[in-house]
């Protein structure tokens, strides 16, 4: 089935807007609704909390926190791919999260989808989360939103913004949103010098601060 003319132009717009700088695209992307229609059912996710990462191409800013601090690897391939589409990798032997790359192809960087409000299949999202204690935590945290969405490294390299899947952009940019450090990131990375972290400042859905563990010297 081909897209309606309306569809066509939201996907062109969020391209284009997804086609610069994760750290600027970051809080422009905060009340965005991301859409999963899956075999099981869909899922609407708005976007509350989000962390930019880039690649080894910024000399001035290269960040060690990122998967593509050493260059590109079979794993986070899609980074360095067209913006727009999924980067989902797998965590603590346990976790999937999912980012959406940005910037133009062979360029490395992409937002991670922190946490987010359940805003359509909410039902669907508590099967996959039954643990979750209300609806706010039912996407608040990374390894959350993806499983609220039901999505796993299958879904790495795909189009976020094409059936099945979608993205609906705010009407108006956030008026109120906060930034500091990236949650859990080892290393400088996760200083404040890195201050890449964005979110909507008193959104109940926010995960919580959590500064990385200290390795053994």
């Amino acid at each position: 089935m081909s897209s309606s003319p309306t569809r066509s132009g939201h996907e062109h717009t969020a391209r284009q807007l997804l086609s610069g700088d994760a750290r600027h695209v970051a809080p422009l992307l905060l009340g965005a609704v991301l859409t999963y229609d899956s075999p099981e059912g869909s899922v609407s996710v708005r976007i509350t909390e989000v962390e930019a990462y880039l690649g080894p191409h910024d000399s001035l800013h290269p960040d060690p926190g990122s998967h593509t601090f050493r260059g590109p690897t079979g794993r986070n391939k899609p980074m360095f791919g067209p913006a727009g589409h999924l980067y989902v990798y797998f965590t603590y032997g346990m976790h999937y999260c999912a980012n959406i790359v940005c910037g133009p192809p062979g360029v490395a960087s992409a937002l991670l989808l922190r946490a987010g409000e359940v805003v359509g299949g909410a039902e669907l999202a508590r099967t996959r989360r039954p643990t979750s204690k209300s609806p706010k935590d039912l996407a608040s945290g990374p390894a959350r939103l993806a499983t609220a969405m039901g999505l796993t490294t299958a879904d790495s390299g795909r189009d976020a913004l094409g059936e099945p899947f979608g993205l609906e952009l705010p009407v108006a940019r956030a008026r109120d949103v906060s930034s500091g450090p990236r949650v859990g990131v080892s290393g400088a990375g996760g200083s404040h010098a890195y201050p890449w972290r964005y979110w909507l400042t008193g959104d109940p859905t926010v995960s919580r601060y959590k500064a990385a563990k200290a390795r053994p010297g």
